[in-house]
Formats: structure tokens, C-alpha cells, sequence
């Protein structure tokens, strides 16, 4: 029997209808034994460093079964982590090492099938990018059934959708949908967030002409760092708080007054029926997100299609994990990148577990800056 110590972790008390909010969350105060009990074969136990806040959490907290599988009230809510491995029964695993993948939002996690732990290899890079721009993804299709946590899900066999993967996201979106070529012109909209930040970015290095939007509350010191940040630091052409615009189509026409080739959408709504109206013939549109549209009970239709046919414009979503065997290619491109500090990747730090709930609200009005990372513990 080894040591008992306590164990925050974030409990979801209901279902969100419309807006997700902190009460939809609490802190819950547990025990966990440090030492894996007898028994209990090829199983885990983690001390959790770095959590990552995505958008796919607020599909979980749904009571919405058609889409993914709902999260379990009253338990712990599961997400992305690294971690490192206090104590093993799987022959894969030692303890000390640092794993990323699969976790609960706690201080502490029993993984009991491990399977969708990854190790950590390039300790020359911060661990916390393993929850953004170094994240790999799953198989399409997990048995989760065997995958436990803390508490064992009722989930048989489900598409893992991990909105969350930005580098990859990012990747598979631009360069394997939008076929950029030099010169071309590209917006991306919600782009000083994990993925949009980044898609500018490889835009840049791919030569095109690069316009990002951002949003926060208008003329608030967040909306205004978002819009520096994007041109000062991104290196973006040109950049925006949509949220001051009264006229998207009369925005986009100034920045884009020869059309747009290429739209990296993030946003949904009013901002892509004014993008189609301003696309190129033989545009394309990456539908990696529509954040508008999440937090409404009622989803708002689309205006505007008929330059679809028109235009000539191939639009189309995608979830980046169905192209997991591209991570190989995909690091052999961005590591290079990272080291050589030809891309930046900004983070937007939360300290403590019990930041978790505030975090996940901010990601969803606009609060964060960069990838949402939420510091646990520092090894």
C-alpha cells in the first residue's frame, strides 16, 4: 500500500445548453494511493504537469450523444496532458518518464490502458508544446471501452475528435486542402488562437499574402494585443478586430481588394457568408472550426452558398486526426522550424488546477492569447 495523498479535479455538475459557465464546473477533492495497487496490470499512474484547453471539451460537456459522447456528471472531465509517470505496471512505461496524450483534468490520473499515452522524446523543446504545435493524434478509431481513467467511461467504440491538435490541425488544413502557392492571398480568421497563429505563419514561409482577424471585446487591451501580436510578432501582412467592424464584406474588400484565394476558417456565421462573397475564382476554404456557432443552442444558417457553385470554390471541413500517418512529415517540417526560431508559438499560461474552469470559459469569449495551456505542477 503506498502513499495516500489528495487529488483535485475538475468535475463537470451539468450539461451546458448555450453558454459554458465556471458553475458548470466545480473542484472536487479526492484521494489517490501514489503506488499502483496489486492486481491492477499495465496500467499508469501520472502526476499531470500541463493540461491543454480545446475547443472539443465544450462538445463533451453537451448532453448531444449524435455528435460525441457526453462527458459522465459528477466525474472528473478528461482532456490532453503531459505528465510524468509516477509508478507503472506496463511494460512500455517506467516511472520518471514524461508521456502526453489522454488524461483526466486533475493533479493525478490512473490510466489503466494506456494506450493513448505517447512518450516524449525531444526534451530539447518546452514540454508544454506537446499539448499544441508538437501534438500527434490517435488513430481514427480507439476502443475506449478499454480506456479508463480515474473512472471507467461508458463509451464503447467512437471517433476520437481532438479539435485541440493545433499544429497538426494547422498543417493538414493549409498546405494538404488549401495547396497554397506563392503569392496567393490568405485570411484566416480566430488567428491569434493555437491554430490560427500558426496557419499565418506557415503561410508566410509558403510566400503568400497573409491577412488574420482576431476578436475580443472591441477596443478592449486584449483585442488590441491580439491585432499586434498577429502583425508584430506573426509576422501577418495585415490584421484586424472583426469585432470593431460594423460591414465584414466591407472589411474584407479593403484588405483583400483583389479577392481572397484562400480561407482558413475558424470563425462560421456572418464572417464565412461575407468570405464567400470575397473569394477568387478556384478559391479554397479549410473549415477547421465555426466558434460562433458553439455556444448557441440554435445554429445559424449560411448565406451566400451560390458563389460556391460560381466561384468554383472548393470548401471543405475536416478533423486533422484522419491524417495521422502524415505526423512524421509534419514534424520533419516544424521541429527545423521551431529550433531555428522561424516560427513563434505563443501560449496563454493559467496557473494551478483551479484554474481549469476560468480557462476553459476565457477559451470560448475571446480571453486567451495563443494556445490555452493550464500549468499543473512543474515536475
Amino acid at each position: 500500500m503506498g502513499e495516500e495523498i489528495s487529488n483535485k479535479q475538475v468535475i463537470l455538475n451539468n450539461y451546458v445548453k448555450a453558454y459554458v459557465k465556471e458553475s458548470d464546473m466545480s473542484l472536487r477533492t479526492s484521494k489517490i494511493q501514489l503506488k499502483i495497487l496489486s492486481g491492477c496490470d499495465d496500467a499508469v499512474l501520472l502526476k499531470n504537469l500541463y493540461l491543454s484547453i480545446d475547443p472539443f471539451i465544450l462538445t463533451h460537456m453537451k448532453n448531444e450523444e449524435h455528435f460525441v459522447p457526453p462527458y459522465k456528471l459528477d466525474s472528473p472531465i478528461f482532456g490532453y496532458g503531459v505528465s510524468k509517470v509516477l509508478d507503472s505496471s506496463h511494460p512500455n512505461f517506467k516511472t520518471g518518464e514524461l508521456v502526453w496524450g489522454f488524461t483526466c483534468l486533475e493533479e493525478y490520473s490512473l490510466i489503466k490502458d494506456p494506450d493513448t499515452l505517447f512518450k516524449v522524446h525531444d526534451k530539447d523543446l518546452p514540454l508544454s508544446y506537446y499539448t499544441g504545435i508538437l501534438g500527434e493524434f490517435l488513430e481514427p478509431i480507439v476502443m475506449i471501452g478499454l480506456f479508463s481513467l480515474n473512472v471507467r467511461l461508458k463509451i464503447n467504440v467512437f471517433r476520437v475528435i481532438i479539435l485541440g491538435m493545433p499544429g497538426m490541425t494547422a498543417y493538414v488544413g493549409f498546405f494538404e486542402f488549401c495547396s497554397p502557392k506563392k503569392g496567393e492571398t490568405v485570411y484566416v480568421s480566430a488567428a491569434s488562437g493555437a491554430i490560427g497563429q500558426l496557419v499565418g505563419q506557415f503561410a508566410k514561409n509558403a510566400g503568400c499574402y497573409v491577412v488574420g482577424s482576431a476578436g475580443s471585446k472591441e477596443k478592449s487591451a486584449v483585442a488590441l494585443m491580439k491585432v499586434d501580436l498577429l502583425k508584430n510578432k506573426f509576422g501577418f501582412d495585415e490584421a484586424f478586430n472583426y469585432k470593431e467592424e460594423q460591414d465584414y464584406n466591407a472589411a474584407l474588400k479593403r484588405y483583400f481588394p483583389d479577392g481572397i484565394d484562400i480561407y482558413f476558417e475558424n470563425v462560421g456565421g456572418k464572417m464565412l457568408e461575407a468570405v464567400l462573397s470575397n473569394m477568387r475564382l478556384y478559391g479554397r476554404v479549410a473549415v477547421c472550426g465555426m466558434i460562433s456557432q458553439y455556444n448557441i443552442e440554435q445554429h445559424e444558417g449560411v448565406h451566400n452558398l451560390l458563389y460556391v457553385l460560381t466561384k468554383r470554390i472548393r470548401m471543405e471541413g475536416y478533423q486533422a486526426n484522419e491524417h495521422y500517418h502524415l505526423y512524421p512529415k509534419y514534424l520533419e517540417m516544424v521541429v527545423p522550424l521551431i529550433k531555428e526560431e522561424k516560427i513563434t508559438y505563443v501560449e496563454d499560461i493559467a496557473e494551478g488546477i483551479e484554474s481549469v474552469p476560468g480557462a476553459i470559459v476565457g477559451l470560448f469569449s475571446g480571453r486567451n492569447v495563443g494556445k490555452q495551456v493550464v500549468v499543473v505542477a512543474r515536475e
